[in-house]
């Protein structure tokens, strides 16, 4: 019987992906907590929403996608992974460089820059000053 109600291949590609990024079953906490939301009276009796916590990273993982505790607990492994594989393969600072990049942007403007972007819309209004209509007296 497998651990997980998912197809055999399914449960062998997270083995291989677990092995492979050096997960352990033992490294993973889990937890079950009652749902919320849709499902009715299932969801209030029933402890289907599944929390995983990886020790050794400290990454946390929460997983209420469908009212089965077991297609959960698959999801909520498949979800822990991507974030592992994330944080190793440098997604965490392209994350922090688009953050970086944001905050140049916010950051204030050098007076030569603030002067030169001011004489860039004086020249624009002059231009649509010239666009007006003229008035005969």
């Amino acid at each position: 019987m497998s651990a997980f109600p998912v197809s055999p291949e399914k449960e062998a590609q997270l083995a291989r992906r677990m092995a492979s990024l050096g997960v352990n079953e033992a490294d993973i906490e889990e937890s079950f907590v009652r749902s919320g939301g849709h499902g009715g009276q299932n969801v209030n009796k029933t402890s289907t929403c599944v929390m995983l916590m990886h020790r050794p990273t400290g990454l946390q993982v929460k997983c209420q996608e469908t009212r089965q505790q077991g297609l959960n607990r698959y999801i909520a492994r498949r979800l822990l992974l991507d974030k592992i594989e994330e944080r190793r393969n440098g997604f965490v600072a392209a994350r922090r460089a688009e953050i970086e990049r944001i905050r140049r942007q916010k950051r204030k403007r050098s007076r030569r820059a603030k002067d030169k972007m001011l004489a860039g819309k004086a020249l624009q209004s002059g231009k649509k000053d010239l666009r007006r209509r003229v008035e005969s007296e």
